[in-house]
């Protein structure tokens, strides 16, 4: 699998370092071409980095990007991402108190893209995980939520092959459960003293 990685963060390495991990072709990319080579350069063979021009024969494009700036390259990239599987890995947090999130009421991140990009199969996933435990080894849970059925298969198949465990939660619609849920997750880590290493996760 091609996947083109926005974005040159925590998450970037991240989910850069599983999908490589799985077997599959990474390409990063940022408006700073100079963090999306460097990135590149630290994930290793399989992975390149470049500036933010093209998606190029990418199977999966991944949001790596803080909400606004998702949408931003939604809104700016619609035609290119025709056809394409985009994953939304934002969580809409107002960052400064914690106290809620930024999209409109009744809709959700992911659907906002959507709608930014309408000819794209958007998935939600990965914003349940803190970046940390992500790049680490070992077993997680994704939640994923999507309306396109081979989109969701597609990620959840990468999922699987970075030693992941992908959970369907439905359509598109719970994308906003999945934000509501994450910014709980958040806002209990100093309470638990998570230090944003904590993971959601079920067991039996």
């Amino acid at each position: 699998m091609k996947l083109l990685v926005i974005g040159s963060g925590k998450m970037a390495r991240a989910i850069g370092s599983r999908a490589l991990a799985g077997g599959h072709r990474v390409r990063i990319a940022d408006r700073e071409a100079s963090k999306a080579v460097s990135l590149a350069a630290d994930l290793g063979a399989g992975s390149t980095g470049e500036a933010l021009e093209e998606i190029g024969d990418a199977d999966v494009v991944v949001l790596a990007t803080p909400y606004r700036g998702s949408l931003e390259i939604a809104r700016e990239w619609s035609d290119r991402l025709s056809g394409k599987i985009l994953i939304d890995i934002s969580n809409p947090v107002d960052f400064t108190t914690l106290d809620g999130l930024v999209t409109p009421p009744g809709s959700s991140a992911a659907e906002q893209i959507a709608e930014a990009a309408p000819a794209a199969s958007v998935v939600k996933a990965f914003n349940t995980v803190f970046a940390g435990r992500l790049a680490g080894s070992g077993p997680l849970d994704v939640f994923i939520a999507g309306d396109d059925e081979r989109a969701c298969t597609t990620v959840a198949t990468l999922c699987e092959d970075g030693d992941l465990r992908p959970i369907s939660v439905g359509g598109l619609g719970h994308a906003g459960a999945l934000e509501s849920f994450q910014l709980l997750h958040m806002k209990i880590q100093d309470q638990i003293d998570g230090d944003w290493m904590t993971a959601i996760t079920f067991e039996r």
